[in-house]
């Protein structure tokens, strides 16, 4: 006779951008205000934090609101409250064999032509 299994735990769910609103209202700011406050000069600058992950402004709209950024957006933290996405640009893929780039003496790859 099989098992049920155990119900899975819900994965928990990111903040809804008008609850992060409603709550900066609430602490007396507004992400413009908050933006200004913290040396950002363009009018929407905070507000692409709903778009795409910005540990900064995560940690600077959590502290508005008196809690830790992964209690707002746990789908971007690990277990330990570490950002679970890589920085800086994506690594360069190697070129494929095919690709590789031909020399102008007769389409040789130089390389080969010298016996390597």
């Amino acid at each position: 006779m099989p098992t049920a299994a155990a119900p899975k735990k819900p994965a928990p769910q990111d903040w809804h951008p008008s609850d992060i609103k409603a709550a900066l209202d609430k602490a007396g700011w507004s992400l413009r205000q908050l933006g200004f406050e913290h040396g950002y000069t363009g009018d929407s600058s905070l507000s692409e934090v709903f778009r795409r992950a910005w540990p900064k402004a995560e940690g600077i709209i959590a502290s508005a609101i008196g809690l830790r950024p992964q209690e707002i957006w746990p789908s971007r933290y690990d277990a330990n409250g570490n950002p679970n996405r890589r920085r800086g640009r994506a690594p360069k893929r190697p070129a494929h064999a095919s690709c590789k780039a031909t020399t102008r003496a007769g389409g040789r790859n130089p390389q080969k032509a010298a016996g390597a």
